[in-house]
């Protein structure tokens, strides 16, 4: 059988990992600096943590974990499990069935309920989707031994069974920052303050996408849904990947009527932009019939006609404006379709893309999202929480660095010396040497075998590694070792008792 691992996952070559390892430490670093401080999480929790909380869509992309050991086969054993499963595994044969819609939909609705007890009497844990929930979850568990507002971060993989694509994995890395325990947006401001500087010292230029939730709560009372405002979000979070088209499309199949669409199909079309021209565009949307909505241009505008719109409107230009005092040169813009799918956002959203106007980037994915979440820690107990998180999605970030060729060169190399082995009697001299290097905070290693010089420098160039010390009988005597550059070939004699110093 030849080896191999299962889609939508990948192995990470020492080379590939020292630069993976370069982005957890940029982000590490900057979230450390402003007071975040680590946990981590396991990778799997009770499906009952997980499930729920983010979706239709996203619950049918959570990882669920069978039940250990030979659990199925205490079903053989029990008359009733076995009569239960039994009747799970008869609901959800598939048979076609004529008659009436109603019908068609009462066999889907049996059958999908039957997937359901099925999952649950043969999983109780699954893989984590993300880290929010699980954070949530840490919350309330340890509320006593925390401080609020807390301030965490945290860098592990998490899993969805998604369809594997470009920049899309079953496994990947999550970066989350979170403040939970305060309602104030100075926290929105600081982690967008957070992001800039991440992009910064990574070198990519991005365009920070920010938006508010009540403001599509105040569109879809605008529509007369203001019950469906998740689904409308789930559907405009679609855009950049199916275009109006194709979120029309996803709001029909959904039931939402033709006259519905029509009066979002102007608001779906305003393109991202800076505050002022969206709200400027939003209130000049022209409307064939205002009888029945919510938003009125021949009103005080689309903010003043809903009160939750008006406010999500005024945490936006609170935000921008701070960010833009503080650091004008920040690309941040308003961007109406900008929704994030998941259920518990609430306020503030946050979407960061490649700025393709600034480089040669053909990612279009997004590399960071977050947003505001005023009680998620309510499910597990701990009401009227609010928090708000942002998360980096490392491995598109890989991609994009390296599609841009923004990796710095002297990262390459893990080790900075090589000492070549001439026999015992050098190895041993200059294992006290190697001490000496690290004990200097020189990352170095003495080549193991005896095997010809030329292999031991080839081992060197293959490895990348920069300066090669040779010590052998002649130079043990002299106490001068020959230092090799191995990047210009260039090569002298350096005293070995200031070897140190010199490749420092």
């Amino acid at each position: 059988m030849k080896p191999s691992i299962p889609k939508g996952t990948r192995d990470f070559s020492p080379q590939e990992m020292v630069k993976r390892n370069y982005i957890f430490d940029t982000i590490r670093k900057v979230y450390q600096s402003y007071g975040y401080q680590p946990i981590e999480t396991p990778a799997f929790e009770n499906s009952e943590t997980l499930m729920g909380k983010y979706g239709d869509e996203g619950d049918r992309l959570i990882f669920k974990i069978l039940d250990s050991g030979n659990y199925l086969g205490s079903f053989l054993q029990d008359e009733s499990k076995m009569k239960e499963l039994t009747e799970i595994i008869a609901n959800m044969t598939v048979y076609s069935i004529t008659g009436s819609e109603d019908a068609r939909k009462n066999l889907e609705d049996r059958q999908a309920d039957a997937r359901k007890k099925l999952t649950n009497n043969i999983s109780e844990k699954a893989l984590r989707y993300d880290l929010t929930v699980p954070f949530a979850r840490y919350v309330v568990q340890h509320r006593n031994d925390i401080t609020f507002p807390f301030k965490r971060y945290q860098i592990q993989p998490v899993w969805r069974a998604d369809r594997p694509q470009k920049g899309r994995y079953r496994e990947f890395y999550q970066c989350d920052a979170d403040v939970i325990g305060s309602d104030s947006l100075l926290n929105e401001v600081e982690l967008i303050q957070i992001i800039d500087e991440v992009f910064t010292k990574l070198g990519v230029p991005v365009i920070i996408k920010i938006n508010n939730r009540k403001i599509l709560q105040g569109i879809a009372e605008y529509i007369g849904e203001p019950e469906r405002m998740v689904e409308i979000a789930i559907e405009l979070d679609k855009l950049d990947k199916v275009g109006p088209s194709g979120v029309e499309n996803g709001l029909k199949e959904k039931g939402f009527t033709d006259i519905q669409i029509e009066k979002l199909r102007d608001i779906i079309l305003v393109k991202a932009g800076s505050t002022p021209s969206i709200f400027e565009k939003l209130n000049q949307i022209e409307q064939k019939d205002v009888k029945d909505v919510v938003f009125s241009p021949k009103k005080l505008g689309v903010y003043e006609n809903s009160p939750i719109a008006k406010k999500g409107g005024e945490e936006l230009e609170y935000i921008i404006n701070t960010i833009e005092h503080l650091n004008p040169n920040i690309s941040i813009k308003h961007d109406i379709s900008l929704a994030r799918g998941l259920n518990y956002y609430t306020g503030t959203i946050i979407e960061v893309k490649v700025d393709t106007s600034k480089c040669t980037s053909q990612f279009t994915g997004s590399l960071v999202g977050g947003g505001r979440y005023d009680d998620l820690t309510g499910i597990f107990g701990l009401p009227d929480v609010s928090g708000v998180g942002i998360s980096f999605g490392a491995d598109r970030i890989y991609d994009v660095i390296e599609e841009l060729n923004l990796f710095p060169k002297e990262i390459a190399a893990t080790t900075k010396v090589l000492l070549i082995n001439f026999g015992d009697k050098e190895a041993q001299y200059c294992l006290k040497v190697l001490k000496d290097l690290h004990a200097a905070g020189i990352s170095a290693e003495l080549y193991p075998d005896t095997k010809k010089i030329n292999k031991q420098f080839e081992y060197a160039d293959k490895r990348n590694i920069p300066y090669v010390v040779s010590i052998g009988e002649k130079e043990m005597e002299s106490g001068r070792a020959a230092l090799k550059n191995m990047i210009t070939k260039e090569q002298i004699e350096v005293p070995i008792a200031d070897l140190t110093k010199h490749i420092k």
